[in-house]
């Protein structure tokens, strides 16, 4: 691709800077600019994962609520009610029957409150940080090009560092100096994040916008409904397809064949062959709007099949987390916080992508002849194969913990120390941890690479939202799993030492298997977008976002 004689100047043609005016190539953008979002994620990953590997202890142990419940409940007002005596219960006293009184309902509305908002700056950043972090380059230069593809792998750095520190540093702060000291340290992080973002406004690229996602996939369903009883017309190059506006703000799609009755949305209807409603685009859509709705059905299927992965990455954070706090967790006189055992999951990510790097690439590049090493599809499918191993590994491991449990008459003592070695549990964080480096950078690489152009924020948000959901299907399994079993030896107890736990785990592994061919077979089917558009000797326009973190 040629590049364009206005990216050649001082300015860029397809971006702003902040005050409106076209971007300067020497005064906006680059690695200046990029250095304040990465530090912003960075601290941003620190504070939720401070926050999500301790809370599990938290609820359990100063909110007294069971082991199930505290692994279904998102920094400032978490802080308050950590500092105020009356905004959590009274400490357990052995004197009393029941020993802990539980959180009241104000207390829970307060903790619920943080969290939500907490959650909900989380999704408002992590939909956007990653592609406005690959808007600070010029995919039209060369040297800015390979400079985005590095950004990426430094964006996966700093995530990894922040839950380092946060998996350490932090918990560690938590569980010796106190809630209060920790979860204050979370919200001044996030003031430190905010303050060096906003000092990069002046260096920051603003793409200039095509409309609005959603509101384009919408129009195009509402058009095609509107027009439902016409006839498609044999000759695609009927269909109605502004070029000469569209050339510059839209990739040229190849018409496609599949859900040929959104193309119903671009026949040129003979009743309106002028006036104002010619042009209305909830009755008529261009070709190009319809082939990239169509884009994006296409990738649904991938990001249904990849949110079991996610349901089991929510293990690590709860029960895994409730697993260490029975355990030795001693190393001499030191004794490790159950939170921190999550540094063998980061520790295994950092170890993942080096190997990766350094091993993985060379080698599937002689064998699948492909320099890069494994594609984003395939990056995701040894993650999910990771995730079944994560769950077979966890349940032998609670089947050794529970019998060490029983042979030493702890059973029916909840906070009794196990004789058994916390290291035991590192086997299922290793597992989650090398999936997720596999999973979560092809994800990236998948949903930014095969995003219509103007879409970025859109196709991140499809990649995030696995996340979230994720986190709701091990809720949502854990509210059925408690319904089903009720009181009699319970899958799921408040005293995980008489409960079955690895029941639980065996039906995630059981789940996680089969999600894992119905993966396989929509990975099958998928057809990646630069290869369809070689098939129409189309020049892709716009970068392919690989990263090879």
């Amino acid at each position: 691709m040629s590049d364009l004689p206005q990216t050649q100047g001082k300015t860029l043609p397809d971006a702003w800077d902040y005050k409106g005016r076209p971007a300067e190539r020497s005064k906006t953008g680059g690695w200046t600019a990029a250095a304040m979002i990465l530090g912003g994620e960075a601290m941003e990953r620190l504070t939720t994962l401070g926050i999500a590997v301790n809370l599990v202890t938290y609820l359990t142990a100063t909110m007294h609520l069971g082991n199930a419940t505290s692994a279904n409940i998102g920094v400032t007002i978490l802080t308050i009610s950590t500092v105020i005596p009356s905004l959590r219960p009274p400490k357990c006293a052995a004197d009393t029957v029941p020993p802990c009184i539980p959180a009241s309902g104000k207390q829970l509305a307060v903790l619920d409150l943080a969290l939500y908002l907490t959650a909900l700056g989380t999704g408002g950043l992590k939909s956007s940080v990653s592609g406005f972090g690959s808007d600070q380059f010029d995919d039209s230069d060369k040297e800015e090009k390979t400079r985005m593809t590095n950004f990426f792998s430094w964006f996966f750095f700093f995530i990894s560092i922040g839950s380092l520190c946060a998996v350490t540093i932090l918990v560690y702060i938590q569980d010796n100096l106190g809630r209060e000291w920790g979860y204050g340290i979370c919200a001044c992080a996030i003031v430190v994040a905010l303050v060096v973002f906003l000092s990069g406004t002046r260096r920051y690229r603003f793409k200039k916008l095509v409309g609005s996602p959603l509101t384009q996939i919408v129009a195009v369903f509402v058009a095609a409904c509107r027009k439902r009883r016409l006839e498609l017309p044999s000759d695609s190059s009927l269909l109605f397809n502004d070029e000469e506006g569209q050339r510059k703000k839209k990739q040229r799609l190849p018409h496609t064949r599949q859900l040929s009755f959104l193309d119903k949305a671009a026949i040129k209807d003979p009743k309106m062959a002028s006036g104002i409603t010619a042009v209305n685009k909830w009755y008529l859509s261009t070709l190009t709007d319809v082939e990239e709705v169509k884009l994006i059905i296409r990738m649904l299927p991938i990001w249904a099949s990849t949110i079991m992965f996610w349901t089991v990455y929510a293990q690590m954070t709860t029960f895994s987390v409730s697993q260490a706090t029975t355990m030795d967790r001693h190393i001499g006189s030191f004794q490790i916080p159950a939170a921190s055992l999550t540094v063998f999951f980061v520790g295994s990510i950092l170890l993942t992508v080096p190997i990766y790097d350094r091993i993985i690439v060379p080698t599937a590049g002689k064998v699948l002849k492909n320099p890069h090493g494994l594609t984003p599809l395939q990056r995701i499918g040894v993650g999910l194969v990771f995730s079944i191993f994560a769950m077979v590994a966890a349940a032998f491991t609670e089947v050794k913990r529970l019998k060490a449990a029983q042979s030493h008459g702890l059973a029916n003592n909840p906070t009794a120390e196990i004789p058994l070695s916390v290291f035991w549990l590192v086997p299922q964080f290793f597992f989650v941890g090398s999936g997720e480096a596999f999973t979560y950078i092809g994800q990236l690489d998948f949903f930014l690479r095969e995003c219509p152009k103007g879409m970025k924020t859109l196709s991140t948000g499809l990649f995030l939202s696995t996340l979230s959901l994720g986190f709701f299907v091990s809720s949502l399994l854990v509210s059925i799993v408690r319904k089903v079993n009720g009181n009699q030896r319970p899958w799921l107890a408040d005293n995980l030492n008489q409960g079955q736990l690895y029941d639980f785990y065996w039906l995630l592994a059981i789940l996680s298997a089969v999600n894992l061919v119905i993966y396989l077979f929509c990975a099958k089917w998928y057809v990646y977008k630069d290869k369809r558009l070689a098939e129409e000797g189309i020049e892709l326009e716009e970068t392919e976002l690989s990263c090879h973190a």
